[in-house]
């Protein structure tokens, strides 16, 4: 799993790409908290274009960064999604929390 992230105009996107599983999990819970520890800004954009898997470990991993950017007041929006993801989102209802973008 690698992670690729830019800070630009007050909004923090982030590419998530490869698998998203309970084999990458710590090592995407601990790199998201410290993207989302260090910065000024006040959106999250996250890129899922590269996401080839999400288990539902994974969904446990994104809806805790989305209680901890909810408790800033900064929003979580997701972009790109995979097929596969677009599925999960679709059935867990995770579009609700966090918005589909174009």
């Amino acid at each position: 799993m690698h992670i690729k992230s830019k800070l630009y105009n007050k909004t923090l996107y982030v590419l998530l790409c490869g698998e998203l599983d309970e084999h990458s999990a710590t090592h995407v819970r601990m790199t998201l908290d410290n993207i989302f520890s260090n910065g000024n800004f006040n959106q999250i954009i996250i890129d899922l274009s590269e996401l080839e898997f999400m288990d539902s470990t994974g969904i446990g991993v994104l809806i805790g960064r989305y209680k901890r950017m909810k408790n800033r007041n900064i929003p979580i929006f997701i972009c790109n999604p995979s097929k596969h993801a677009e599925k999960i989102f679709k059935m867990t209802g995770l579009y609700e929390i966090m918005p589909k973008i174009v």
